[in-house]
């Protein structure tokens, strides 16, 4: 009788509250930028229906929450009942491959430009500071700073995404939190310079992002909300003087609300050959204060994975370059199987299939 295997830990079950995962490999929040006019497309039931698998976890591309969200080309929204109808038969294609899916809402805040704002206007921050301009090739506006009157409008913006998203069929929504966006330019005291309740202190800082959350919660249920955060990451030139203590204290303060999961983008960790086959320890203090599910995304492989849930740093590992390429990913990380290379060139481009839904199967691949 031969051995029995060793379970491959990305491939094993796990409850997320009441969801039943039949694996831990998440679709990563990818923005492809082919919502044109900011409507979601036919062409995008067909990409995330590719890479949703029985009892998977996928989380759609960062989405906007109101007309003053917008930052890049393309990108889709959630403030009009077109979009929120666009959605539905995305979801539907899902769903009928037995996944969970969730939608990440954003406010890009600052980086943004003149040209995605209604009539032209000023970007909107926590700061008037703006990003320097030529950045990424970009001529970002400068912002204007919210007044402290203006913030409940946001949070409210927030709160009717999260509304629309569950009309539109989605399981439950992730608050963007991370690389350098709204949220994350009240968080980071490099970016922020309030001198008002939303700035200053730790407590101040944090306050805007707590509000969304409570906001959405109490909407939609804190079993349907998660979170994106980024303390380590400097995109957009969104930094913190001590990202530490930063993520910990948005960590405890998150089990106040008992949503259902914090995703965080880990510090990565190169070597010469390129992603380090072990996993860092920056996220721990943070994995061991949030009680609920803790997915951790940036630079893994199926190996760093599999060590990352063997090890019990995360519950969950959200993948997104790799499953962009590799639209049976599962399968593939379960049979350790050679994957596609990405084109990095098609990332963002608004071809309804070329570098989007063009990607080969496995089995397509072995037919040639």
């Amino acid at each position: 009788m031969a051995a029995k295997k060793d379970p491959i830990p990305l491939l094993t079950p796990y409850k997320m509250g009441e969801f039943d995962l039949s694996h831990r490999i998440v679709l990563a929040p990818l923005t492809r930028g082919r919502s044109y006019n900011n409507v979601p497309q036919p062409h995008a039931a067909v990409y995330y229906s590719q890479r949703a698998t029985e009892g998977g976890l996928l989380i759609a591309e960062a989405t906007g929450v109101s007309d003053t969200s917008q930052g890049y080309r393309d990108t889709p929204g959630i403030w009009t009942k077109e979009q929120v109808e666009a959605w539905k038969p995305i979801v539907d294609a899902v769903h009928q491959k037995g996944a969970i899916f969730f939608l990440q809402m954003w406010h890009v805040g600052r980086v943004s430009t003149y040209g995605f704002q209604p009539n032209g206007q000023a970007p909107i921050s926590s700061t008037d500071k703006g990003i320097t301009p030529g950045l990424d090739g970009v001529d970002w506006a400068p912002p204007r700073r919210l007044s402290i009157d203006e913030i409940p409008s946001i949070v409210n913006d927030f709160r009717v995404a999260a509304r629309n998203a569950i009309e539109a069929g989605f399981d439950g929504v992730e608050i963007h939190g991370a690389n350098g966006y709204l949220i994350e330019q009240f968080l980071k005291n490099k970016v922020n310079d309030r001198t008002d309740s939303y700035g200053g202190s730790l407590e101040n800082r944090c306050r805007f992002a707590l509000e969304i959350v409570e906001a959405v919660a109490n909407e939609i249920g804190s079993n349907r909300v998660g979170i994106r955060l980024s303390p380590y990451n400097r995109f957009m030139e969104s930094i913190d003087s001590d990202p530490d203590k930063l993520g910990l204290y948005m960590a405890n303060e998150l089990n106040k609300f008992d949503i259902r999961y914090l995703h965080v983008i880990d510090s990565r960790v190169y070597s010469s050959a390129g992603i380090e086959d072990k996993v860092p320890r920056k996220l721990l203090p943070m994995r061991k204060a949030f009680k609920n599910t803790f997915i951790v995304a940036s630079g893994y492989n199926r190996s760093k994975g599999n060590l990352a849930i063997s090890k019990n740093y995360a519950d969950l590992v959200a993948f997104g370059r790799f499953f962009l390429a590799n639209p049976d990913l599962v399968r593939r990380y379960e049979i350790d199987a050679p994957l596609n290379m990405y084109d990095r060139s098609t990332f963002g481009t608004p071809d309804p299939v070329v570098g989007y839904t063009d990607y080969p199967f496995l089995e397509e691949v072995n037919n040639e």
